[in-house]
């Protein structure tokens, strides 16, 4: 990726709020330079959405999860691959209040879904749904945030991926 459409990115990051006519200034280039480059990675889906970060308790969110799921050996012998990829697509589609599944590794798990929620209750139910929908074919742990006392010295942002991008 070339230098500019780093810094781009970068800027975007700390603020995207910002016109293409205030991204050109602060990058020191001309203000088509920035709509050309916005457009490319887009159309390249470098860039896939602009969105903004709430505070999530206004909105009535009280929890954030980090769930961590292991298959169970015995009992994963009853999906194929593209089974599992298939089911875990449905069951997260149908829960808008996923904002990332992905496979990995770490702490003897292979799989983590970033959840919010109202409360506990609704945490609770998520999970509940979660197992009968692999019927104990996954095990899964949680770190909860209580997002109302929770102390953040860093509040959830992208504004430090920005800064780390741009070195």
């Amino acid at each position: 990726m070339k230098e500019l459409e780093l810094k781009l990115i970068s800027e975007l990051l700390k603020n995207d709020y910002r016109s293409d006519r205030e991204l050109a200034k602060v990058l020191g280039i001309s203000q088509p330079t920035v709509s050309r480059n916005l457009k490319k990675l887009k159309e390249e889906g470098v860039i896939r959405e602009h969105t903004i970060i709430p505070d999530f308790r206004k909105l009535g969110i009280e929890l954030m999860a980090f769930t961590f799921g292991a298959w169970s050996a015995e009992k994963i012998q009853n999906f194929t691959a593209e089974e599992r990829l298939e089911k875990a697509k449905k069951f997260l589609s149908n829960h808008p209040n996923v904002v990332f599944a992905s496979s990995g590794e770490g702490l003897g798990m292979g799989r983590i879904i970033v959840t919010f929620h109202k409360n506990y209750s609704a945490y609770s139910e998520f999970i509940k749904e979660a197992q009968l929908e692999w019927a104990g074919a996954v095990k899964l742990e949680s770190f909860i945030v209580d997002l109302k006392t929770a102390v953040a010295p860093f509040p959830f942002s992208l504004v430090n991926l920005g800064k780390f991008i741009e070195k």
